[in-house]
């Protein structure tokens, strides 16, 4: 049995606590918060001890491995000690606000000999592994051009002061938007090589961003977009058109996947569920937990959690610049 420990016990260290009741050969056995009362809310509803400081949650032998899920700014020290501490490491998107600080997770990683997996949970949902499954078996050929979405309410309920920071690592594109543009790079199955951008501010009183436009190249072989957009009203918009060789597929996360060949459209069966979210986050759990004890590589790397860094910190460069960036890791 391998015991868990979360580090950031609010409200997706939540998500994660019940995604752990669905795993066997695991077991939440610590949490830790900063906050006393919410720490017994936490530990009386999903168990295991609740520790105040994050070092005595390490220190604890019954920890075989934690997930990080705090602010963004707050990743890197807490991944280095996780390594230092021989505990594997599941952490919260973006894996640290640079590249810099991404090398050094992963040093520490690997020095320790430890497993890092970078949570970008929607390359778990049924609709990205259904159109994943189609691209390795249906004989698309290559990711031409691709575009990818997330629109969606920014000031959400559990929105906090860190969120509406550059310098804590906020802004939409780092907190919702980095997910379309994880998916992008999956689906082209290459790194991105250049990016330009238009980053903005447009619909909310703060320092970071709640609007960005993306235009990245992969070599001469490929390109794509991103859109991330938060919103102050509207609906949730979160999708992909992606177009290979040999065919066309549109990723709704709201209603599953399309594929296009022969001008005709044909819906893709076991391509979407309820709880689409929560589904991920379990089958994200069961990835990493293979990895560890298989002491084999997890379906998403670090690397692959430092490339999209990579992309965020070449845009808002290039949209500084205005100019289009080479993207550097």
């Amino acid at each position: 049995m391998i015991g868990i420990g979360i580090i950031g016990a609010g409200h997706f260290g939540t998500a994660h606590a019940r995604a752990m009741h669905e795993i066997k050969g695991a077991r939440l056995v610590a949490s830790c918060r900063n906050d006393a009362a919410g720490l017994a809310d936490f530990t009386t509803d999903f168990g295991g001890k609740g520790y105040l400081d994050y070092r005595e949650l390490l220190a604890d032998p019954d920890v075989d491995a934690v997930v990080v899920a705090l602010p963004h700014h707050l990743h890197t020290d807490v991944a280095i000690a996780c390594a230092a501490a021989g505990k594997h490491i599941m952490i919260e998107k973006p894996m640290a606000p640079t590249v810099a600080e991404c090398r050094q997770i992963i040093d520490a990683a690997k020095a320790a000999d430890v497993v890092l997996m970078p949570g970008h949970t929607m390359r778990f949902t049924l609709p990205y592994l259904a159109a994943r499954r189609l691209i390795d078996e249906g004989g698309f050929g290559e990711m031409r051009y691709g575009s990818s979405r997330m629109i969606k309410l920014w000031m959400e309920g559990n929105r906090r002061n860190w969120h509406l920071d550059p310098a804590t690592g906020g802004g939409m594109l780092f907190t919702a938007g980095i997910h379309a543009l994880d998916r992008l790079l999956a689906f082209a199955g290459r790194r991105a090589s250049h990016v330009s951008a238009i980053t903005a501010t447009s619909f909310h009183e703060q320092k970071a961003d709640d609007v960005a436009l993306l235009l990245l190249r992969f070599g001469e072989e490929a390109a794509g977009q991103v859109a991330s957009i938060g919103y102050a009203d509207g609906a949730f918009i979160s999708g992909d058109e992606l177009v290979f060789d040999r065919g066309v597929l549109a990723v709704d996360f709201f209603k599953g996947v399309t594929l296009g060949r022969g001008l005709k459209w044909q819906p893709v069966d076991n391509s979407i569920e309820q709880d689409v979210a929560g589904r991920a986050l379990v089958r994200q759990w069961q990835a990493f937990l293979s990895a560890v004890r298989d002491g084999t590589n997890p379906p998403v790397t670090a690397e692959d959690g430092m490339h999209v860094v990579a992309c965020i910190e070449a845009a808002f460069k290039a949209s500084r610049e205005r100019r289009e960036m080479v993207v550097v890791e």
